[in-house]
């Protein structure tokens, strides 16, 4: 039996499958910054606050000054901010406070709600700022839709990179979340369907030079498994190719052998054992029920998840030199850039 179940073009977002709910990947070739952490360059002919358009190979997204997404509430799931290249800055209805990026991921529980903002700040005005991320949203099973909202920093000093040898060629998979070759992450959020190793929750991006190759081991049946080929040209999964902006849905339980065709290959691989709950969604809330989702639009309408402390619904964090979170509980963690 082939461990390729199916295949499938990417779209905007990715086709995703139980425990993920949805999945984007921005590549933005955004240009020098204009001093005040937006784009040096005309905004005309943007939809100003509704910007997918790609014009020039970047978008200012819900951003008006600076691209991104301003405040927004959630409920109910999490999200996860793989930053290959480039920044995010961070600003929550609770007060905390983040700038990440340069292969940081920022892992966020909504839980009961939160209000954040994602902007993504043009520090260089003398060069260009380019942009890689992924944003996924992985969903929360019932019983923890409504714990307490929280987010973990895992940085990239913290994130195993392993190399995979293949002759004289090495492939590398970084871990964010599960286990590859004996090397584990830093521990999700203590909430997260990703905290309970039986759920084998995995998100790992591989990259494999031209002509190389890598084997991903077999895990336990029943489990979503999901390559998404992002870079490169194609790839063969045992006896199928799979051209690049496609993605394939794999047996779980059996190993498989990616080789790069002919240019180096980049792939994001997500998966967990599915929640198997009746999922509801409505913008951002996650819910299993419509009148859960009521119930969530009446709780941000009466509490706004706390308000919003913040003096632009767009902030960036102009004063600061470097990498930082500062969480919920006040703790302060910075990093060099």
């Amino acid at each position: 039996m082939s461990a390729v179940i199916e295949t499938f073009k990417l779209g905007f977002p990715w086709q995703t499958f139980d425990p993920f709910l949805f999945c984007v990947f921005h590549n933005d070739k955004f240009p020098k910054g204009n001093g005040n952490f937006g784009p040096d360059a005309s905004l005309a002919g943007r939809n100003i606050g509704q910007d997918f358009a790609w014009k020039d190979g970047w978008n200012m997204y819900h951003g008006a000054k600076v691209p991104g997404f301003p405040g927004h509430p959630h409920r109910g799931f999490e999200t996860i901010t793989l930053v290959n290249e480039g920044l995010v800055d961070h600003a929550d209805s609770l007060g905390a406070a983040g700038r990440y990026g340069g292969g940081d991921t920022q892992w966020m529980t909504a839980g009961k709600g939160i209000q954040h903002s994602e902007m993504f700040p043009l520090v260089n005005t003398d060069s260009t700022n380019p942009l890689e991320l992924f944003q996924i949203w992985l969903n929360l099973p019932a019983a923890s839709k409504m714990v307490s909202p929280d987010f973990k920093m895992l940085w990239r000093e913290e994130t195993p990179i392993v190399e995979v040898n293949d002759g004289d060629k090495s492939a590398t998979v970084k871990v964010v979340a599960g286990e590859f070759a004996g090397q584990r992450p830093p521990s999700p959020p203590p909430n997260s369907w990703a905290a309970e190793a039986s759920n084998e929750v995995a998100v790992w991006h591989i990259k494999i030079p031209q002509g190389g190759s890598i084997q991903l081991p077999a895990a336990s049946a029943g489990l979503s498994r999901v390559l998404y080929l992002f870079s490169g040209h194609s790839v063969t999964l045992g006896d199928e190719v799979l051209p690049l902006n496609h993605g394939a849905k794999l047996q779980s339980d059996q190993a498989i052998t990616i080789l790069a065709d002919e240019t180096p290959a980049q792939l994001l691989m997500l998966q967990g054992r599915p929640i198997n709950e009746p999922v509801v969604q409505h913008g951002p809330f996650v819910m299993n029920s419509a009148a859960e989702i009521q119930q969530a639009f009446e709780d941000y309408r009466r509490t706004l998840f706390g308000g919003w402390p913040w003096d632009s619904s767009e902030p960036v964090h102009k004063h600061v030199h470097g990498r930082f979170a500062k969480y919920i509980d006040g703790h302060y963690v910075e990093k060099a850039l």
